[in-house]
């Protein structure tokens, strides 16, 4: 069942992992770990209103988009980053927990892979 979930869940929900930080990407909300985005409200015009950025692996954004087209989806300006929109509209706060579980393991063993240094303060990244 869809929840009423909002930014302001998202962002109680972010806090309570580990390391993952409240920031702002181009003006937006969005959470970090070490520098590096995990997700972010999506601000690209092709994104629909209400929509979060989540960074996933491309095999996991494909499941999801296969598994729940109406919440999970992609547009061309997001389809070569490796993330996911989601429509809060349709996602329960489970459900969102899971994903940003799997969104920050998926940043953090990038970081770890490619070893990483914590990105410059003030730093942007396109999300």
């Amino acid at each position: 069942m869809a929840g009423k979930v909002t930014f302001d869940r998202v962002r109680k929900i972010a806090v309570q992992f580990p390391g993952l930080e409240a920031s702002t990407s181009y003006g937006a909300p969005s959470w970090r770990i070490d520098g590096q985005m995990v997700a972010c409200k999506a601000v690209n015009k092709s994104a629909e209103p209400n929509s979060l950025v989540v960074r996933i692996d491309f095999d996991q954004r494909d499941a999801l988009i296969a598994e729940a087209p109406d919440t999970f989806y992609i547009t061309d300006h997001y389809v070569n980053y490796p993330s996911v929109l989601v429509r809060l509209s349709h996602i329960n706060d489970d459900v969102l927990r899971d994903l940003l579980g799997a969104a920050l393991k998926f940043v953090s063993s990038r970081n770890k892979k490619k070893g990483s240094k914590p990105a410059a303060k003030g730093s942007k990244k396109r999300a």
